[in-house]
Formats: structure tokens, C-alpha cells, sequence
């Protein structure tokens, strides 16, 4: 308890999911939350629920981060921690999530017993321009665009901590999505850039590479799951929480010498460093 007692915590896409997550254990280690969401009904209820503030904003919108930090402004006079979570996977509003699952189960089966899948997805060649950028537009230029407002206010209290969410397919890759993977692999290599630069004003930035966690996001997959869990040593997914707590250990003191870095809670689905 109280980690992050007096701390200020702006969470971004923290309406449901990892960020709500977030938000809650920031709440009961003594943060004070804001909870951004693209939509400010969905951010106030779970703001509500924790004794927290809602704001609203399309990360991907400059304009609109830039306004949502102006709120934020009017809440708090300092910000000491931010996390970019704010997401998509790519799949929403498709029609067609279950046959391209099944066509991932069958590419998969067809390489385990070493032949080529008839029906492979061709990912890359079946991305629109539209998607494309606004799979970079949520992840790269929101998450850029929040940290550069964010500074704004952290630089001259000199501290603060910035936590931005990757993904274990930024460090791993694969393919059927090469643009969510495009996007987590930036955001890892702008969080090392970042680091180095803003370490002089007493901020920190690191981020969370997740693997496969049990969400709202993940559940199209589910057909996937057993599969997943067959090839992580730990036997399960992930929840969470697994990445909540990972979360307020970065914005925490305990983390004092810790910039630059990727942890990668996966339940040794992949294993690096």
C-alpha cells in the first residue's frame, strides 16, 4: 500500500481492460487517478468507481490531446506519472474475425506438422491504407503526442515517470498483423530515444510488453487460447492485473534506476534479455 501515495496519474484508455486495471491498482497505492477514454461517459465510470477524475480525448488527435492536457491542467498543478495505454487491435468492427482466426488456427496446425498452409494470411497485402494509419495514428502519434504534453508539465517540476504499453508482438513479431506489430515495435524503440533524452529532468520512461492477457481485446482469439497456453510454461494467460502491478512497480520509487527498459510479463511465452 501507498506506492504511489500524493502521486498524480493520468492513464490513458483506461475506461476497461489493462488500463482500468491500471488505474484501479494506481487508485489503491495511493495515486490519484485521471482516466482518459475516447469516449468521457465510459472514462467517468470507472473514474467514479475509484474517487478519480475523467477526461476525454482521440490519443491519435494532437488537437485532441493537446485539449485533453489542458483539462488536465485544471485538475492538478503536477503530473508525476503517465501511461500510454490507449490501444486497438485492428479488428474493430470486422465482420469476418472468425474465419481469419480459424485461418490462423489451420496456418498454425499446417507448420506444426511441417507443411505449407494453403491459406495463408496475407497480412501485409490485405491492409488498407486507412488501417494502416490508424493503427500507427492510436499507438505511435498517441502515444508521442500524450508524452509530449506530458513533458511539458513533468520537465519543469524535474520528475516524473512515463510508462508506455508495447506488446509482446513489438519484440517478437508475427504475422496476420504486421501493423499492430509495426506500432508496438515503435513504441519501443521511442521509449529507449525518450529515455535517454528527458533522464537529466528526473523522468524516467519505460515500458510493458505484454503477451497474451485475458481482455476484451484478446476474446475474438479465443479459439486461439488453448493453443497459446500450450506453448507458454506458465500454462495460462495472462490477466490483468499481471500487467496492473508491473505498472505501478515503473511508477514507483522502487524503480529509481530503471529507464529505458522493457519488461514483458508473458508468462515465458517469449523470452529475451
Amino acid at each position: 500500500m501507498n506506492r504511489l501515495k500524493d502521486k498524480v496519474a493520468l492513464v490513458t484508455g483506461a475506461a476497461r481492460g489493462l488500463g482500468a486495471a491500471i488505474a484501479e491498482r494506481f487508485a489503491e497505492e495511493g495515486a490519484r487517478v485521471i482516466v482518459n477514454d475516447l469516449s468521457l461517459d465510459a472514462a467517468r465510470a470507472t473514474a467514479n468507481r475509484l474517487g478519480g477524475h475523467a477526461v476525454a480525448a482521440d490519443v491519435s488527435s494532437s488537437t485532441s490531446v493537446t485539449a485533453m492536457f489542458q483539462e488536465v491542467k485544471k485538475l492538478t498543478e503536477r503530473l508525476d506519472v503517465l501511461v500510454n495505454n490507449a490501444g486497438i487491435s485492428g479488428l474493430e468492427g470486422s465482420n469476418d474475425i472468425a474465419e481469419r482466426v480459424a485461418r490462423m488456427i489451420r496456418q498454425a496446425e499446417a507448420r506444426a506438422s511441417g507443411a505449407l498452409p494453403e491459406d495463408a494470411l496475407d497480412g501485409t497485402v490485405e491492409t488498407s491504407d486507412e488501417d494502416w494509419h490508424r493503427m500507427l495514428g492510436v499507438h505511435v502519434d498517441g502515444t508521442f503526442f500524450c508524452c509530449r504534453e506530458a513533458l511539458r508539465i513533468m520537465a519543469p517540476q524535474m520528475s516524473g515517470a512515463i510508462v508506455n504499453m508495447g506488446s509482446i508482438m513489438g519484440t517478437f513479431g508475427r504475422g496476420a498483423n504486421t501493423p499492430y506489430c509495426t506500432a508496438k515495435a515503435a513504441i519501443l524503440g521511442f521509449t529507449r530515444s525518450l529515455a535517454h533524452e528527458v533522464v537529466q529532468q528526473n523522468i524516467r520512461v519505460n515500458a510493458i510488453a505484454p503477451g497474451w492477457i485475458t481482455t476484451d481485446m484478446t476474446k475474438p482469439f479465443e479459439a486461439l487460447h488453448p493453443m497459446l497456453m500450450a506453448q507458454t510454461p506458465m500454462g495460462r494467460l495472462g490477466d490483468p492485473d499481471d500487467i496492473a502491478w508491473a505498472a505501478v512497480y515503473l511508477a514507483s520509487e522502487e524503480a529509481k534506476f530503471m529507464t529505458g527498459q522493457v519488461i514483458s510479463p508473458n508468462g515465458g511465452w517469449y523470452m529475451s534479455q
